[in-house]
């Protein structure tokens, strides 16, 4: 397994052949499919579609794909944004939001999550099974992308990598993909502009740096906490630099890959926040409505543990199906393709507590 920060090579060369063949990509339709190839479609679409029920499916089916592939890089990295997900969806319902937010502004955050989340999933998640097909068989069959309107962006991609193996690109590349195909359908959607993005809720998360992307790993037989806040989320480019800073994170150190392992493979993922601090969190309501929590940099001292209930606490939501448009009609984004340099100096979880205390303290 390779683990680099180096800048991809062919950012300081225009003219090599992922940047050439991008340049020319272009639009295609479904292609005409023999029926053995109907029948692959069918089953792939049948796979993702029972994987996508809900944020413990998809987050699951995740880990499992890289488990499987470890070098698809970007199914581990989804795993670990899409428990984020989950457990944003569940603070919800946990102890504090419901205090700030009424019924109405709690659904509308979940829709938003959970809309965003669902999108990726169906988007990206035919491609990963793509490629085991194309294993399976030893040839690409990368032209059934079409079938299910994957961006040409990554049709050219996925190609590449057939052949060269490289991770890096393709995991930057999944990550524009990713943001790119939700920035029409549901960030700049008018929709969600108005019921989250515009809401004091929103601006009260943001202002309480609640928006934290939290990876646990196993360190020394403790968990550690690291990752990056979320902010400017409006702007899709942030939102790229966002996803390869997390992605340094885990992928530049093979110490912190393995530690992220070793708690991802022994932690299923309930949407409880009690998934990665048990000592603070729990499932289910304790201690009497009159009880005084006492916490000290993030130390339960004393009183009842915070209130962090499992996904269960929603529905599982049928989705419309999504726009089928190609968001890949600018080749300036081809600038985007650079990874920084890890950076580890940033303190999620200090970040994080100084929220809960906050919090605590308004509650």
């Amino acid at each position: 397994m390779k683990f680099s920060f180096s800048l991809f090579p062919f950012i300081k060369n225009q003219d090599t052949p992922l940047i050439k063949e991008l340049k020319n990509a272009t639009l295609s339709q479904a292609p005409d499919l023999t029926p053995e190839e109907v029948k692959l479609s069918n089953h792939i679409r049948e796979r993702t579609e029972r994987a996508n029920q809900n944020n413990l499916t998809r987050t699951k089916a995740y880990l499992d794909f890289y488990l499987k592939h470890p070098e698809i890089h970007w199914a581990l990295l989804a795993h670990l944004v899409s428990r984020n997900a989950g457990w944003t969806m569940t603070d919800l319902k946990g102890e504090y939001l419901p205090r700030f937010l009424s019924q109405e502004d709690q659904q509308s955050f979940f829709s938003f999550l959970e809309r965003g989340n669902w999108l990726i999933f169906q988007d990206a998640f035919p491609q990963l099974l793509i490629y085991e097909e194309s294993l399976k068989v030893k040839k690409p069959l990368f032209h059934l992308l079409s079938f299910f309107h994957v961006s040409s962006f990554m049709k050219v991609v996925w190609r590449r990598f057939w052949f060269d193996n490289d991770s890096d690109t393709l995991s930057v590349a999944l990550i524009m993909n990713e943001q790119h195909y939700i920035d029409s359908r549901v960030i700049n959607k008018e929709h969600f502009k108005k019921s989250v993005f515009a809401t004091l809720p929103f601006q009260l998360q943001e202002f309480l740096n609640m928006n934290v992307l939290l990876f646990p790993m196993v360190r020394n037989n403790s968990i550690q906490l690291i990752g990056e806040p979320a902010h400017h989320f409006l702007y899709v480019k942030e939102r790229i630099e966002l996803g390869k800073r997390l992605y340094q994170l885990v992928f530049s150190k093979k110490s912190v890959l393995d530690g992220i392992l070793q708690w991802a493979k022994s932690s299923p993922h309930t949407g409880s926040r009690k998934d990665f601090w048990p000592e603070l969190f729990h499932s289910v309501k304790e201690g009497r409505l009159d009880e005084k929590r006492v916490l000290e940099q993030c130390k339960l001292e004393k009183g009842p543990r915070i209130y962090s209930p499992y996904l269960s606490v929603w529905k599982n939501v049928q989705h419309e199906s999504p726009d089928r448009s190609d968001w890949f009609i600018n080749t300036s984004v081809l600038s985007l393709f650079s990874l920084p340099e890890p950076d580890f100096s940033g303190n999620a979880q200090r970040i994080y507590c100084r929220s809960l205390h906050l919090l605590d303290s308004l509650a």
